[in-house]
This record gives C-alpha cells, structure tokens and sequence, in this order.
C-alpha cells in the first residue's frame, strides 16, 4: 500500500485523534501519526499544534521516524522558537550517537532552524561533527557552518568556526574538501571584503587532488573556486589548465562548463605563441560541440555561453560551424542563438556554405525565423566585404519571391549595406521602388525612404515617391516621420527648384504652423524666419527637427547643405557585440545565470550583497594586459574600453555642467588631498563625498616641498592659454611651478593615447596622457574636430573613482574648434572627489560634453599620479611598517630587460616620487628599499634587488591595501623602461 492514504481527507477531530496517536506505547501506531501529520504539512494544513507530541517522538532509534520528526521541526520551529528548544538536548545527544547517519541528520537539521534563541546552544555540537571521525559527518557539518553564519555571523566567527573550514580545505576526504569549498565561497560571497578563500598554490594543489574524486557537484564547486585564483606566472597557469582540461570529458554539463570557465580565464595568461595554447584551443571545440546534443533546453543555455566564447575567442570554433545549422526540429529559441553564432563564425573561409544555408532558412514558414535568417544575410554582407556581392543579389531573389515580410527585412538590410559600401550597389535601388507599396511596417517604410532621400539624385520620379508618403504623414509612426522630414530636406538641397512646395509642406506638417507669409526664395518667411502662429506638434523630437531645417534653411542654404548632406561614417562590423569589459565579466561567470542572461550579477541580483564584479587575469606571458593596458602604447590599434552610463550614475546626468563662457583664469588646486589612513578602496565610501567646492579656490600648501612664497601661483596653465608668463627658465619649465625649490623632476609622462574614436563621438577625437607637474597631476588632452562643424561650450565630468580624482577647474577650450583642428588642453585635477571603487583600480570614466552632444569614454591613468612628494619614510618607521604588514600581502614582480646600474634607477625612480630609504649590497646584489605615499594617504613599501650583470630586477612590493601592488609595479616598469 502507498503513502497517498495520508492524503486522504478526515472526519472531524483530526488533531485530537493525532495527539492520541502521537503518544501511543506503540512505535507503529507512532510512525503512522507522524507520517499523517506530515502529509496534512505538506498539503498546506496547520498542524503546529501538535509541535510538542512530534517533538517528543524524537527520542527514537528508528531512522525513518527520527527524519519525520526533523523535518516537522524544521517547518515549524520558526513560529514556534519558545517551543523549539525543547529539541535542543536531543540534537545534542544525536550529535554523539554511534550511527554516523544520525549524527550527520542531527547537524543538517540544525542549520535548517532558522531561530537565534537556540543557535547558541548548537555551537558545541557543531564543533563536535566539524572533527568528526566519519567524513560524511564533516561534510554535513561544512555546509551546517554556512547556513549558520547567514543566520548570525557574528557567532560563527566568535565561534572560529571559519578557521576550521579552512583546515577542512586540507581534508583527506575529496567530498568534505568540496563542501568546505562550497561554504566558504558561499561565505565570501556575502561578504566580499572578507578574503575567506586565501587561495595560495599549496591549497591550489589540494583542491586539484580532490577534483578526480569527488562527485560532480563538489567538482563544479572546486572548478568555480578555481577560477577565482590568480596564478603567479604563465607556467603555473598552464600546469592548472593541463590538470583541469579532463574535466573537459565529463558526462555532467555543468561540470564541462566550469572547467571552460576556469580555462578560459586562465588562456589569458598564456603566451599565444606557445604550442599548449593551440593544443588548448584545440581541446575547447569538442566539448561545447557535444553539448549541442542535449535536449533542447541544456542546447540554448550551452548556446549562450558559446556566443559568450565566441565573442571573446572565436579561433575555437572556426571549424565548426556546421553544428551550428539549424535541424528542422529545433524550437525557435534555439534556431535564433544558432543563426546568432554562425554570423558571428563567419568568415571568408566559409561564407558560400552560410549564405547557401541563409537562404534556405528565408523560404521557412516561421516568420520570426525568417526575418532573422535574412536580416544575418545582411550582416554577412557586412562583415565578410568579399561576400557583399553575392549576399545583395541573394537578397534580391528573395525580394522577387514578393513574399511581404521578406521584401521589408531585406529593404532594411540593403540601407545598412549601402552604408557600408557608398556607390557600389546603388543599380539595385529600381527593383527596391517597385516594391514601394507593399511596405506596411515602420522600420521597412523609414529604410525606403532613407534610401530615396539618400540618391534623390540618381531617382527620377523621387519627389513623388516621397509625396506619396506624404499623405498619411500623421498617420506614420515617429520613425517615418522624422526619416520623411530629412529625406525630403536633402531632395530640396539636391533640387531646390523642383521641390519647394514639398518642403514647405513637410515643415509645416512637422511644427504644424500656420504661416502668415508662403515661402519665397531665398528663404523661408524672410521677416520673422519662422511663423508667429503655431500649434506644436505632439511629438518634441519632430518638431524640434522641423525648426532646425527650417531656419537652417531660411538663414544659410550653404551651411544647410554641409549638414544635412554630410559625408556619414561607415558603419561597423559587429554592431551588437558585447562590451568588452561586460563581456570579460560575463566570461568569469560562464556556467551561471548571468551567462545566459548576458547580464552582469549585479543588473537581476536584488541588493548589492553578493554581488561582485569580476574580471579576467593579464596576460603575463606575452607582455599584453586584459585589465590594466600599458599605459604607454600609443595608436589606436585597440580602441579603449565603452563607457555605458547606467541609470543614477554620474556619468547619466550631465545636466548640471557648466557650460557658462570660460573664464581665462584657472582657480588654484591643493596637490595633494591628505585624508590621513583612510583605506578609500573598500566599500561604503558614499559618505567621502564632500563639497566640491572646498577644493577650489586657496593656495598652494599640501607638499611640505613646495617651499614658500608659491601660494598665489595658479595650479596650472593649459596649453591653449600661449600668453601665460614660465616660472622658471625655458619651455620646460612651463608647467614646473616649483622650479629652484626642491621639487622632483624628470617624472616619466606617457605619449597621449587616442581615447575617443572620431567615429565614436560624431567627429571629435580625443587623445590624452596623464602627468604630474610640480606637485599637481594633469590631464593633457588633444582635442581634433573631424567633423564640417565648428565645435564650442566644452565642458567635463568624471565618474566615481577609485582615488577620487576630478577637474578642478573648467575645460579650457577659449576658441572655437574648427573643422580639422586640433587644441591642446591642460586639465588640472584635484583628488577630493567622490570615491568609489573601480574595476580595474586605475579606471576613470569621463563625460565630455560640447555643442553637438555628450560623448563617454572610459582611460587608464597610471598610479604614479597620485605618489605624492613628501612620500619619503624615516628609515626606522620602514622597518617597524615592513614587519607590521602581513606577509600575506606582499607580492612579488619580475621587472624585465632592464640596463641601469642601481644609483642610475633609484635616480630615475625618485623623478616620479618613489623615494630610496637605504641600500645595501650583499654577495654583488644591491638592494633598494624604498617608499612610496599614495595622495589618500597610503604607503607603499618595496624592495628591489638588482644583480651586477642580469637585466631583471626582483621586486618585493608590500602595503596594507594590496590591490594597489600591480599598478605600482606597473609604475616601476614604466618609469624604468622610458
């Protein structure tokens, strides 16, 4: 007989008939009363009641009873905890029993109560079952210790219950080494400035032994750890992927998906020229091709993280596309991740075999289907140049199949290649007017008129293919409208005679005016420029367009036409790849939702607890750097990192700049902020936000080096200003305001990098460097117009940073930017601003604004910045700060190819305020030890030992906040190797 009997409803005076039955002599009539109680929990029925008759059934050998009763404790010791510590002795008691079973039940269940009255009373028994003889106890118990520690913390560190999860990390049972892991990472999650998971190679190494034996869930527990350790070199990073690359294999595909996690974080830091790398690449195809296999929905998450892979390195999968075809059977969701990734694996190699396939997915009866396979058509046409051809006359037979929703995605895509490829495939544009009447949606409709509007000139009959438009125009959607207005504006400029009439029919259907005058040439309403009576129409970006034409028009025909009938920028490859810092974040989560939400933790997880941002490693082995670039390549051989603003960010409301004329004094700024020993890279730095105002205006003060007498010298003089007066002698010393005082020299500045494409910021580029001058750090900007505008009223925003860094005075651009003209720009910066941590540490997000727009880019400014000039330590507090820091937190550096002798580098590094306390040589090796402070009021304490005749130099970096150590080894090898 079954256990539905439970379920069964009962006559009247059930509880009263349980409560007898609870307490029968008889251990039968017992179990069957509890397992009826049970059974009314589980179909939603109050039963607490009957708590203390379920607790007293505890006192039990039989295991399937003492389960029952657990469960109903775990239920209902929430709402009722007076109660609940009724259970507490025999927990205790099962703690100790002979049967490991019991004693595992026992502490599984206790981290199940949720009660702080009686958490307290379980940390003996807990201890107990962490050092159990049996590791199915310990295991239990690892888990108990992190479900305790989300109840109350506190105790559980009080406790020391942490530490000795740290000592289950070297258990010689895989399973307890993997639930360890699993609480402890659980743990650190919650509280990520915690550093529970000190993971150094010696318990790297015992994580790896214990990844071949323990089950699948503790592998994908041990993998994910994995991947949040850093390796020291190349060499230790290959020898962890040659150890994991068998997991590879594994029938469990979460298991094959943390090992790609862990190995594609780790691929960074191999050299691409050595043999593992490619033997690696190899390794990753034939298992992410398996997970193809699965059922349909393992397919779209393995998809999801494929199209992740392949974005970051599509050499994986180059040879695969053909798992990539779409079967008949596939539902939708997995067709369209499919034709997502063959784009993606497009190239010339195989692009006859995709677009044969693409055209046979367009004649499929699924619409959604087949608007995406013509819409890839055009994308391949865009990416693959030598495939463009036959990509437009594929999408031309399948506009002659008439088939509606066809004809409309192939118009849209043909405006994107005409973008792409100007005067080449305009023969087309007939056959796309033929088909002018069938287009009933918005975005095929604005494509065609696009296209009419773009060659006026090479269409006969374009005016009345435009009037036609014309009629419904308030019935169009916005998108019509406003691809309507500009394309009958460029037909007026491309023939003013013919179309006069249309145009001022246009901009008063746009503003909706009545006129008082009709127009006349030369322009529109020549005594007013535009109507005095008008009615607005509903839509602000309409009209607003509708006017500017209009009074362009009416005041500057000529000007009109540089605008409106501007050369445009070729679009791009790729345009909806992910972001590169988004998609290095996501990599580091492959495996997880984020990865198939291709969103960041932080964009669906609730709350910021839990939530950390995550990158991947440098490439140590080739001299390439994913999260920190060397600052001092140039060229725009790899355009710098998107800024996207996020919604309350500061970089989304720039509506507060200054944007008032600029004033040709720049106010003072103090050098460096003194916030004393405040650790400003941690959490919780809202509260530093100050009045940015107390930062402007005042002297000269913060470097006991300044010397007196400099407090009214302005903080620093742009480039553009040519008429301010040098200090000291010559060009050079320009910007040196403490030139004669004592100041440091010859600091290393980097040559400017291009920041912000042309492309990108709608003709304006960017390029810039980091320098600090006398005591005040700079940002020197080149500000070139490649736009047939003149450019005005600049302004500029930083974002939150790491070290606060933010403008402290205007941007100083006094004349117009003229097209295809460059301004030098000195900006000084103050580091009073709002502080938040940045990934990496040395990011800066900034906002420029001008008169055509707002622009974002995001650069990297090296740490030597912000080394202050007063950052030289007495020798004997060196020595006491050196033993006071945890040699957890010193790290280790190679600096390369270098070929000065000791005195000729500790010269060079003192120019950029990294000071020599003493030296000493020992056995032909001279060791500098130096300091350096931070403008928050870090130290930074180094070691560097030089050996006679070996060009690499061994640097030992130690400082109580240790993320700073590679930037300030970036520092060294800058200032080193320039």
């Amino acid at each position: 007989m079954t256990d539905s009997k439970y379920f069964t409803t009962t006559k009247k005076g059930e509880i009263f008939e349980l409560k007898a039955e609870l307490n029968s002599d008889k251990k039968e009539k017992k179990k069957e009363a509890v397992k009826k109680v049970i059974a009314s929990m589980t179909v939603g029925k109050d039963v607490s009641a009957l708590f203390p008759d379920v607790v007293n059934c505890m006192q039990t050998d039989n295991l399937e009873l003492k389960k029952l009763v657990y469960l109903y404790l775990m239920n209902y010791a929430k709402s009722q905890p007076d109660m609940a510590i009724m259970a507490v002795n025999t927990f205790v008691k099962d703690c100790e029993d002979l049967n490991p079973l019991i004693r595992a039940l026992a502490v599984r269940t206790m981290g199940c109560i949720r009660v702080d009255k009686i958490t307290e009373y379980l940390c003996e028994p807990l201890r107990k079952c962490l050092k159990d003889e049996d590791p199915y106890v310990r295991k239990t118990a690892a888990v108990c210790v992190a479900k305790l520690h989300d109840i109350n913390a506190q105790l559980v560190e009080d406790q020391g219950f942490l530490d000795t999860l740290k000592d289950l990390i070297s258990d010689s049972n895989p399973m307890v080494v993997a639930n360890a892991v699993a609480a402890l990472s659980e743990i650190a999650e919650s509280h990520p400035n915690s550093n529970l998971l000190d993971l150094n190679p010696q318990t790297i190494n015992k994580l790896l032994t214990a990844l071949n034996e323990c089950t699948e869930w503790g592998q994908i527990f041990i993998l994910d750890c994995l991947a949040s350790y850093l390796p020291r070199d190349d060499r230790e990073s290959q020898s962890i992927c040659e150890r994991v690359t068998p997991r590879l294999s594994h029938a469990n595909s979460a298991v094959v998906l943390s090992a790609v996690k862990v190995l594609m974080k780790f691929m960074e830091m191999l050299p691409k020229d050595l043999d593992y790398y490619g033997t690696l690449l190899k390794k990753l195809a034939p298992p992410l091709v398996t997970l193809l296999s699965a059922e349909p929905e393992l397919q779209y998450v393995a998809l999801r993280n494929i199209n992740l892979i392949v974005q970051k390195r599509p050499e994986i999968l180059k040879h695969e596309m053909k798992v990539f075809f779409v079967k008949y059977n596939d539902p939708i969701y997995v067709k369209l991740e499919k034709l997502d990734i063959m784009i993606r694996l497009a190239s010339q190699a195989n692009i006859a075999q995709v677009l044969a396939e693409l055209k046979e997915y367009a004649t499929e009866v699924d619409v959604d289907f087949v608007r995406k396979a013509v819409r890839a058509i055009g994308r391949c046409a865009i990416k693959v140049e030598q495939s463009a051809e036959r990509c437009v006359s594929t999408l031309l037979d399948l506009i002659q199949t008439k088939v509606n929703y066809v004809v409309q995605e192939a118009i849209v895509v043909i405006k994107d290649i005409f973008r792409k490829y100007p005067n080449k495939y305009e023969s087309v544009i007939a056959t796309l007017c033929e088909n002018l009447d069938s287009l009933d949606e918005p975005e095929a409709r604005a494509a065609m008129i696009w296209i009419v509007g773009e060659y006026a000139e090479r269409i006969d009959n374009a005016d009345e293919l435009l009037e036609s438009f014309l009629e419904g125009f308030h019935d169009e959607s916005t998108q019509v409208q406003l691809q309507l207005l500009t394309a009958i504006v460029k037909l007026f400029l491309k023939k003013p005679t013919e179309t006069q009439e249309l145009v001022q029919q246009v901009l008063s259907l746009a503003t909706q005016v009545q006129c008082h005058r009709l127009y006349s040439p030369p322009g529109f309403c020549q005594k007013t420029k535009c109507p005095p009576l008008s009615q607005d129409s509903d839509n602000p970006d309409l009209r607003d367009r509708g006017y500017i034409y209009w009074r362009l028009l009416s005041t500057d025909p000529v000007a009109a036409k540089e605008v409106v009938l501007a050369e445009k920028p070729l679009i791009s490859e790729e345009t909806d790849l992910i972001e590169p810092t988004l998609l290095e974040e996501l990599i580091c989560h492959i495996g997880t939702l984020a990865s198939v939400y291709h969103k960041p933790p932080s964009a669906f997880v609730e709350g910021s607890r839990g939530v950390q941002h995550k990158r991947l490693p440098p490439r140590t082995g080739s001299g390439e750097s994913t999260e920190t670039p060397d600052v001092g390549q140039s060229g725009p051989s790899e355009a710098p990192p998107a800024v996207i603003p996020s919604q309350g960010d500061l970089l989304g409301d720039l509506l507060n700049l200054d944007l008032a004329p600029p004033t040709a004094t720049v106010p003072s700024v103090q050098p460096s902020m003194q916030m004393g020993a405040m650790d400003l890279l941690g959490g919780g730095l809202d509260s530093l936000m100050g009045d940015e105002s107390d930062t402007l205006g005042g002297d000269i003060g913060g470097s006991p080096s300044m010397g007196a007498g400099l407090g009214a010298a302005p903080a620093a003089m742009p480039a553009s200003l040519g008429s301010a007066p040098a200090v000291g002698g010559g060009l050079g010393d320009l910007f040196d305001l403490g030139g004669g005082v004592g100041m440091p020299t010859g600091s290393y500045v980097a040559p400017k990098t291009v920041w912000l494409l042309a492309m990108k910021a709608k003709g304006l580029e960017i390029s810039g460097t980091f320098a600090r001058r006398g005591g005040i750090i700079q940002m020197d900007l080149s500000l070139t117009n490649k736009a047939m505008s003149v450019m005005t009223d600049f302004a500029i925003q930083f974002n939150r940073n790491s070290f606060g860094l933010a403008p402290a005075g205007p941007l100083q651009v006094l004349t117009p930017l003229s097209p295809n003209q460059t301004i030098d720009v000195s900006l000084p910066l103050s580091t009073s601003g709002p502080v938040m941590k940045m990934e990496p540490l040395n990011n800066l997000q900034v906002a420029v604004k001008n008169n055509i727009d707002v622009f974002y880019f995001s650069c990297q400014y090296p740490l030597s910045l912000l080394f202050v000039e007063d950052g030289k330590m007495d020798r004997q507090v060196f020595l006491a700060t050196w033993k006071d820091i945890p040699n957890d937190n010193e790290a280790q550096f190679q600096i390369k190819d270098i070929h000065l002798n000791s005195d000729v580098a500790s010269n060079k590094l003192q120019g950029s305020n990294i000071f020599t306390i003493a030296k000493r040589t020992v056995e032909g090796q001279d060791m500098l030890y130096q300091s350096v402070k931070l403008t928050n009021g870090i130290w930074v304490l180094a070691e560097m030992r030089i050996q006679t005749g070996n060009p690499n130099y061994t640097l030992s970096i130690k400082c109580r906040a240790p993320e700073v150590c590679p930037f300030v080894y970036q520092c060294y090898e800058l200032v080193l190797k320039n």
